[in-house]
């Protein structure tokens, strides 16, 4: 456990109200997430800035552009990656969960939640 605590995160960008400013609901669960492990203990701040920085830096010299409408997928793979290699899941149950929740998104109309079904909920 860390004794580190969570950062400052007056930098984020925030609505008028000063609620962080997130394009999708997807985004902030990602970031409470990630968050929500720091606290637990599972890593530090500066190990999840240093591993988001490198995510980052990783994309940029794979050609994004940096207009900032990437930034939460860089913050998801960066969580995705550190929980994998923390053991805090299985990197087949992540690849699992991911495919599943695609082929959700792919069947699932415009403007309608998303509803994740799996082959445990009918009882497989």
């Amino acid at each position: 456990m860390s004794a580190e605590r969570t950062p400052d995160l007056s930098a984020l960008p925030r609505d008028e109200a000063g609620a962080p400013v997130f394009h999708a609901p997807w985004e902030a669960q990602a970031f409470a997430m990630a968050v929500r492990l720091h606290e637990a203990g599972h890593f530090t701040w500066t190990e999840w800035a240093q591993r988001l920085a490198g995510e980052i830096k990783r994309a940029q010299a794979s050609g994004d552009p940096d207009r900032g409408d990437t930034y939460y997928h860089h913050w998801l793979a960066t969580l995705e990656r550190l929980v994998a290699e923390k053991g805090l899941v299985a990197t087949e149950e992540l690849h699992r969960r991911k495919a599943e929740w695609e082929a959700a998104a792919r069947a699932t109309p415009h403007g309608k939640p998303i509803e994740l079904r799996t082959s445990r909920d009918a009882g497989g």
